[in-house]
């Protein structure tokens, strides 16, 4: 039985949605669900609850380390699954990743990005960020990580750190994991460009946090936008300069922002959830 660990904070707006997309279709007894409402101060729970067969845990502070450990700590079956509360995957789709784990430790979904009716800052950026070749071969930014057990022996428990995304990609080598290109996860992207920088700013702060404590993180290629995605597409010379503006002012403001807080996030992009 595959085990879906889902970590949610004031998500009352969107879990109802990720839960019905994963449920749908799936057949009994194949998916053992586990949603870790932590710090919560809306009805993330209970619309949770409300789904049968879905197990969930309160803890009373925002952590999603916590949330993802707690989670771990009562699901019962592998291959796990990780998903962000906001990402929506069918079953269909986790079984394809899922299947892929018969010759990988780790895979996850290519991603899908919602980017209808944001603006041209956002899009520009996305149009290079998009086409980096960590981000079509790492496990991170698609909002799904699954690991068989053998690839969740690798660590014990999620570090105190916000990047747990790139801290499962840190955990195998690139012959032991794969991007799924038949399964999907759709992403939400910012709707407006200040969101987009915050995300960045709490994204880039969390990666460099991790990378402190020690080897085996993918480290930052600065320039691989210019390398790898302009050089061979001279015609994305304009988004390249949209990027390179929003990358270098999240850079600036990562450096003054404290981690402390370990659970914020982008909430334009959950604007007329439902």
């Amino acid at each position: 039985m595959t085990s879906v660990v889902i970590a949610a904070h004031n998500e009352a707006a969107v879990i109802g949605d990720t839960l019905r997309s994963l449920l749908a279709g799936a057949a009994p007894g194949t998916l053992d669900v586990t949603v870790a409402a932590n710090g919560c101060t809306d009805d993330t729970a209970q619309v949770a609850a409300s789904f049968p067969g879905v197990r969930v845990v309160e803890l009373p502070v925002a952590s999603k380390p916590a949330a993802l450990n707690a989670a771990d700590a009562v699901a019962v079956g592998f291959p796990r699954v990780y998903l962000d509360a906001d990402i929506q995957v069918t079953a269909a789709s986790v079984a394809t990743v899922v299947a892929a784990l018969d010759t990988h430790l780790a895979a996850a979904p290519r991603r899908e990005l919602e980017l209808s009716g944001r603006p041209l800052l956002v899009r520009a950026y996305y149009a290079i960020h998009s086409r980096l070749p960590a981000l079509r071969t790492g496990l991170f930014g698609r909002g799904m990580v699954a690991v068989s057990e053998a690839g969740r022996a690798r660590f014990d428990r999620f570090p105190d750190l916000v990047a747990d995304d790139l801290f499962l990609d840190s955990q195998f080598s690139e012959d032991e994991k794969c991007v799924v290109a038949e399964a999907a996860s759709r992403v939400a992207t910012p709707r407006r460009t200040w969101d987009l920088i915050r995300r960045l700013v709490r994204v880039r702060a969390g990666n460099a946090a991790l990378r402190a404590r020690g080897a085996g993180i993918r480290a930052a290629d600065r320039f691989s936008w210019l390398r790898d995605v302009v050089v061979p597409r001279p015609w994305l010379a304009g988004a390249a300069a949209c990027y390179v503006a929003i990358t270098l002012i999240a850079a600036v403001l990562a450096r003054r922002r404290s981690v402390a807080d370990s659970w914020g996030r982008d909430e334009s992009s959950r604007i007329g959830a439902s």
